[in-house]
């Protein structure tokens, strides 16, 4: 490889294209029109108008990303994640312009991105899944005879697709038509397929990852746990590694099962192997994303591999090293840093930043796309920036976390920063004790300063962060 297009936007591009320079590697960038002037433009070698903003029509055009590949001379493809990371068409038209797709084949996106033929693929593998019915085709009474086989609450899900869309609670009988209903309809407009199917609800499950790599030599590793039951609306909000839920036994067993998994699938590339942890110590496959994930940081910073440097290895042929040689030391923390309102519902924000100013440490990384004077819009996901930091321990790297936190400057947006604070500080957070629901439970309704800058006040405060004062 000598040049690789990024077929993404924000600081995953960012990342992408500082990793390529690292290797030696060309960039180029794709850009809607709204994103002219981001910071992945700016950093790339190159950078090609796509189109305007909606993503569609930018991001999600196949045509006009590989029309730009081919006009940037590029022999290979990084996804990113998001877009078409996870989009087996995708992959396969990459493949057959003749370039690099930097991810697995299409073949294993499409097997494993279909969440049904991937739970019957690992129960084939041995992999505990959890229980489960596909409803594609039932009357409404086989619908509800189903539902009652796995007992309720239950959840009806997308097969082709994830990330909390087309995803539905169901308590009780009288809500399952509807919910059925509504999840296909969301499924189809998210996916472009309306298949969903019933899974068994875990009553206040933990949800820990196992971040997995294969080459195209037949090595399948693993890079320990991650934990990410800290979600609102099914999005992970802080991430840790490792786990405080796992003992040493139950980490070696879980990692093993992701393995497996991962040999299974004849995975090539990164890959997230996802389990359910019941508060009894039971572990089921949830599901396997084929792409990179956006909490990758947590796992470099305790390993010292850089995974997206792995990613690009694989992609040019390289062999994996042997599981005995990946070793993680330390506690690492990483939050996701939205533009939203916590007050608001979550609700999304917009505006200009008007001053930034991003904590700079030993044991503290930000990886970003912001710059002071950029304008945040509404059309694309509210992720601004993540912050990561790593520690001895646990405590270490939540007191350190807290104190990035409190110096992390950001005027001009609103963001959930001071939401997060509060999250760290919680009781239950130090002591470990949470679960997926529990962000909706404990902090929803969360109220921080009544009493925030006004206009005028932001102004001032970014002219003077301009003159360093």
């Amino acid at each position: 490889m000598k040049k690789v297009l990024i077929a993404n936007r924000g600081e995953i591009a960012v990342r992408v294209i500082r990793a390529c320079r690292e290797r030696g590697l060309l960039t180029a960038a794709v850009f809607s029109t709204p994103d002219r002037q981001a910071l992945h433009v700016q950093l790339a070698d190159e950078a090609f108008h796509v189109g305007p903003a909606p993503a569609a029509e930018s991001y999600l055009h196949v045509d006009r990303l590989l029309a730009a590949a081919r006009q940037a001379g590029a022999d290979a493809v990084h996804p990113g994640y998001g877009f078409l990371s996870e989009n087996a068409a995708f992959a396969r038209r990459v493949t057959e312009a003749g370039l690099t797709f930097i991810g697995p084949s299409a073949d294993t996106i499409a097997r494993m991105g279909d969440k049904t033929s991937a739970r019957a693929l690992m129960r084939e593998a041995g992999v505990p899944v959890t229980p489960g019915a596909l409803i594609e085709g039932l009357s409404p009474p086989d619908l509800l005879a189903a539902a009652e086989g796995l007992g309720f609450p239950l959840l009806v899900k997308a097969a082709a697709g994830g990330g909390g869309k087309g995803m539905r609670l169901v308590r009780d009988a009288a809500q399952l038509a509807e919910a059925t209903a509504g999840a296909a309809s969301e499924a189809a407009q998210a996916f472009g397929d309306g298949r969903v199917y019933l899974e068994k609800y875990l009553s206040r499950p933990r949800h820990v990852e196992v971040q997995v790599f294969g080459d195209a030599h037949g090595n399948h590793v693993h890079l320990f746990e991650r934990e990410c039951s800290l979600q609102r609306r099914h999005q992970k909000v802080v991430e840790e590694s490792p786990s405080p839920a796992l003992d040493e036994p139950l980490r070696d067993r879980m990692c093993e099962t992701a393995v497996e998994a991962a040999r299974a699938a004849d995975y090539v590339g990164a890959g997230t192997v996802e389990f359910l942890l019941s508060p009894e110590g039971t572990f089921y496959f949830l599901e396997m994303n084929t792409r990179w994930q956006v909490e990758h940081p947590v796992t470099e910073m305790i390993t010292g591999r850089d995974l997206v440097q792995w990613q690009l290895g694989v992609a040019a042929g390289e062999e994996l090293p042997p599981q005995e040689e990946i070793t993680a030391r330390g506690h690492a923390i990483e939050c996701r840093i939205y533009a939203e309102d916590p007050e608001k519902g979550f609700l999304p924000a917009v505006g200009e930043v008007l001053a930034l100013e991003e904590p700079e440490s030993p044991g503290v990384r930000v990886d970003s796309s912001l710059y002071a004077g950029m304008a945040v819009t509404a059309h694309y996901d509210p992720l601004l920036a993540k912050l990561i930091v790593c520690a001895a321990g646990r405590e270490g790297a939540t007191t350190r976390m807290l104190h990035a936190l409190s110096r992390y400057t950001l005027l001009g947006v609103t963001s959930n920063i001071d939401w997060l604070a509060a999250v760290l500080r919680h009781g239950d957070f130090a002591a470990g004790d949470f679960h997926t629901g529990w962000i909706e439970e404990k902090m929803s309704r969360w109220r921080g300063d009544q009493n925030p800058p006004g206009e005028e006040e932001l102004a001032a405060l970014a002219v003077l962060a301009s003159r360093g004062e």
